[in-house]
C-alpha cells in the first residue's frame, strides 16, 4: 500500500494486492447500485449498505436494481468460473474491486467474496466521500474462519440492539463468525433459578439475531458451558448437588471464586443429562452446524465429589470420557463439536482420543506467547482454531499493546501450523467492568491479522489506520492516545476486587482469594506453621499493598500522564461525531484516575511509605474520594445502559460502594 504520508485513507484489513492509479473517480449525484441476483443476497442487503454509506458521506440518494437491463455505476457480481485462479482468489471470500471512470465493479467468487469487496468499498466511501481513488484490488483471506468470541454472561448481557450494531461492525471488517459465551444468562426452560435476575437472552432474541447475522454473512455459532464454569448453576437449590463442592454453594458471591470453583461432578450420571439438555435445547435455535461445548478450566475436577472416580481412572480419563461423550452426542445429531483446548493440552494424552470432527479452540493470551501449544496440537493431527484476546478484561481501559502483541503472534502461528482459522476472544472476568466498545481496536487487530498477517507489521501504523477508518480521526492519533492512557493504569479493577474480596464477608481472610494473589499464595502455609493460626484480613491486605509499593510510587506521575491524555484526546473526540465512544472513553479514563487514587489511599492507610517521604506523596482525603467514587459510579451506570441490559451492573456498583465504605472506615 502507498505510504500514509501521501494518502489520507486506509483499508482494514489491508488488501493482499492493490494498485492505486493517479486519478480520481467522482460518484454521480444520482447513481445506482446493480446487484446480481446470482449473489444470493435475498434482501439486497449489500446494495443497501452501499446506498446508506453514500447517503451518509455525500447526502445523495442512490437507486438499487438487479438484472442486465439496468445500468449501475456500482456493479456487484459473482465471478464466472474463469475469473479467479488459485493464486488471487480461488478460495472462499475472495474478491476483486475495480474503481475507474467507467464505474465500480466488485466481483466475488461467492456471496462472502462480494460481501468482503463491498466492505472495502464502504470504507473508502466513508473516508473519501464522493471522490474515490482509481484503484484495482485482488484480495482473499488467509484464514477461512475469522471469528469473534464475546462474553455475554459474566456481568454483561448485551442488548439485542447493541448486538446487531456489533455484528454490523464485524461485517465491516470482514469477520465471518461470531460466538456468544453463555453460562447462566440464557432463559432455558426449567432453569429459572439459575438465570433469574440476570436479564437473560431468550430464544426469540437468538432466532432474530441468528437471522440478522446470516444476512451479514456471519455464522452465529452456539456456545454454552457444559462442564466447567457452572458457578451460578452450582449455587442454586435445585442443581447444587451436581457440583464438585455442593457444601460451598451458600458462600457469599465472589468474582474471584466464580472464576475458579464451578465444575460439574461428572462422576454423577445426572451431570450428563444436565449438559445434554442444555445442548439439545440450545442447538435448535441456530442454523450453524457447529457447537462449542466450552469444557475449559475444570479446576475442581477430581478434587470433590468425583475424587474417588478420578483416583480409579485418572483425571485425564475422567475429563476425556465426559467430553468425548458430549462430542459423540452432538455428532449423532449432525453437529460439529468444538471445545476449549486448555485441559487437553495440559494432558496431551487426551489429544489422541479426539474424534476427527472435533475442533480444538486453542487459546493463548500471553503477549509474548510462543507457538509451542499450537505446534503440539498440529503434530497430534487434531483440528484447531487459534484464539488470542483483545485484552480488555478486569480493567476499565483496554491493554492495546498486549492485544496487538498477542493477536499478531497467534495469527502467524496459526497459519504456519495449518489452523482452520482464528477466534478473537473478548472476556468479561470480574463483572465485565470493561465497556465492550473499548474492545474495538483489539477486534480490528484480529480482522487485520486473520485476513493478511503479513500486511501490517508496525503497531503504530495500524493504530493510525484504525483511527482513520473506524473513528474518522483525521489526526490519526485517537487510538494511540487511548493506548497511552491504558499504560497509566497502576491500581486496576482487578487489584481493587482482590483487596476487597480478601474479606470473606465474615471478617476472616478468604484463603481461596488469597491463593490467587502470588504474593500471598506463597505465605499462606508458612504463616499458618509460623503463627499457628490463619492469616487475618489485615495481614493479607498489608502484604498485598506492601508488595505493590514500587508500583504505587508511579501513581502521581501516572495520573498526570492520564490527565494529559484526556486533554489531548478531547478535541479529537469532539470532531469524530461519535458521542458514544467519546463518553465511554471519558468515563473509563476518569474511573482509572479514581482507581489509581484509591490504590494510593489504601497504600497510605497500610503505611506503605517507602521512599515517599516527600515529593508527590500527599495525605488523601478519604471521604472526599469516597464521594467521588460514588458519583462516578452513577455516570458509569448510565453508560452501561448504552450497550447492556441491567444484568450484573449491581455487582459493579456494590463493589464501588464497598470501596467507598472502606475509605470512610479508614478515615476514622
Amino acid at each position: 500500500m502507498a505510504s500514509e504520508n501521501t494518502r489520507k485513507w486506509a483499508i482494514i484489513p489491508e488488501p493482499n494486492s492493490m494498485t492505486v492509479g493517479e486519478g480520481t473517480v467522482l460518484l454521480p449525484y444520482a447513481g445506482r447500485v446493480n446487484e446480481s441476483i446470482a449473489i444470493g443476497d435475498g434482501d439486497f442487503l449489500l446494495a443497501h449498505q452501499l446506498v446508506a454509506d453514500i447517503r451518509s458521506a455525500t447526502g445523495t440518494d442512490w437507486d438499487i436494481a438487479t438484472g442486465d437491463m439496468w445500468s449501475g455505476f456500482i456493479r456487484l457480481r459473482i465471478a464466472d468460473s474463469w475469473d479467479f485462479d488459485s493464486q488471487d482468489g480461488g478460495t472462499a471470500g475472495a474478491y476483486t474491486l475495480t474503481i475507474n471512470t467507467d464505474g465500480i465493479t466488485i466481483t466475488g467468487c461467492d456471496f462472502e467474496g462480494v460481501r468482503n469487496g463491498v466492505q472495502t468499498l464502504r470504507q473508502l466511501i466513508r473516508q473519501n466521500g464522493a471522490v474515490l481513488p482509481e484503484l484495482q484490488i485482488a484480495d482473499a483471506p488467509a484464514c477461512q474462519i475469522r471469528g469473534y468470541y464475546l462474553d455475554a454472561t459474566r456481568g454483561r448481557v448485551p442488548t439485542l440492539a447493541w448486538l446487531k450494531q456489533w455484528a454490523d461492525k464485524l461485517c465491516l471488517y470482514k469477520y465471518n463468525q461470531l460466538q456468544l459465551y453463555i453460562e447462566h444468562t440464557f432463559a432455558f426452560d426449567g432453569m429459572s433459578e439459575t438465570w433469574r435476575g440476570s436479564s437473560p437472552l431468550t430464544p426469540a432474541d437468538t432466532l432474530e439475531f441468528d437471522q440478522y447475522c446470516a444476512n451479514l454473512g456471519i455464522e452465529l455459532v452456539p456456545s454454552v458451558s457444559t462442564f466447567g464454569h457452572q458457578y451460578v448453576a452450582m449455587r442454586t437449590q435445585e442443581l447444587r448437588e451436581l457440583g464438585e463442592f455442593p457444601e460451598d454453594a451458600d458462600r457469599p458471591f465472589s468474582f474471584i471464586e466464580r472464576m475458579r470453583h464451578h465444575t460439574l461432578n461428572v462422576a454423577d450420571d445426572r451431570a450428563f443429562a444436565f449438559s445434554a439438555q442444555l445442548v439439545d435445547s440450545y442447538l435448535q435455535l441456530f442454523r450453524s452446524k457447529r457447537f462449542n461445548i466450552c469444557a475449559d478450566e475444570t479446576f475442581d475436577l477430581g478434587k470433590g465429589k468425583s475424587k474417588q472416580e478420578a483416583q480409579r481412572v485418572g483425571v485425564a480419563t475422567l475429563y476425556a470420557t465426559y467430553v468425548g461423550k458430549l462430542c459423540e452426542h452432538l455428532s449423532q445429531q449432525g453437529r460439529e463439536p468444538m471445545f476449549w483446548g486448555d485441559i487437553a493440552i495440559e494432558m496431551p494424552e487426551i489429544l489422541e482420543t479426539l474424534p476427527n470432527n472435533v475442533t480444538l479452540l486453542n487459546w493463548q493470551y500471553e503477549p509474548e506467547a510462543t507457538d509451542e501449544k499450537i505446534q503440539l496440537v498440529a503434530q497430534a493431527g487434531a483440528k484447531q482454531i487459534v484464539c488470542p484476546a483483545v485484552w480488555g478484561w478486569n480493567a476499565l481501559l483496554p491493554r492495546i499493546d498486549d492485544a496487538w502483541n498477542n493477536i499478531a503472534r497467534i495469527a502467524r502461528y496459526g497459519i504456519d501450523c495449518g489452523a482452520e482459522g482464528m477466534l478473537v476472544t473478548d472476556w468479561g472476568d470480574f463483572g465485565h467492568v470493561n465497556d465492550p466498545r473499548m474492545a474495538v481496536p483489539g477486534m480490528i487487530f484480529g480482522a487485520q491479522y486473520a485476513w493478511n498477517p503479513a500486511g501490517d507489521t508496525a503497531e503504530n501504523d495500524l493504530l493510525e489506520r484504525i483511527s482513520r477508518v473506524e473513528y474518522g480521526d483525521c489526526s490519526a492519533r485517537f487510538v494511540a492516545l487511548l493506548r497511552n492512557a491504558s499504560a497509566q493504569a497502576v491500581f486496576t479493577w482487578r487489584e481493587l476486587v482482590e483487596y476487597l474480596e480478601l474479606d470473606d464477608g465474615t471478617g476472616n481472610c478468604n484463603t481461596d482469594v488469597a491463593q490467587t494473589i502470588p504474593c500471598l499464595a506463597d505465605r499462606l502455609v508458612d504463616h499458618l506453621s509460623d503463627c499457628g493460626n490463619a492469616m487475618t484480613v489485615r495481614e493479607a491486605r498489608n502484604r498485598m499493598m506492601r508488595n505493590m509499593a514500587t508500583t504505587i510510587e508511579r501513581i502521581p506521575q501516572a495520573n498526570r500522564a492520564l490527565q494529559q491524555c484526556m486533554v489531548d484526546i478531547a478535541p479529537i473526540a469532539a470532531h469524530m461525531g461519535n458521542p458514544g465512544i467519546t463518553a465511554a472513553v471519558r468515563i473509563a479514563m476518569e474511573g482509572q484516575l479514581l482507581l489509581n487514587r484509591v490504590g494510593f489511599a489504601l497504600a497510605e492507610a497500610h503505611d506503605v511509605r517507602d521512599a515517599h517521604d516527600a515529593g508527590d506523596w500527599r495525605p488523601s482525603d478519604y471521604r472526599a474520594l469516597a464521594r467521588e467514587l460514588e458519583c462516578w459510579c452513577e455516570a458509569y451506570a448510565k453508560e452501561w445502559n448504552a450497550t447492556s441490559q441491567p444484568s450484573e451492573l449491581h455487582r459493579i456498583q456494590e463493589t464501588v460502594w464497598k470501596a467507598a465504605d472502606e475509605l470512610r472506615r479508614i478515615s476514622k
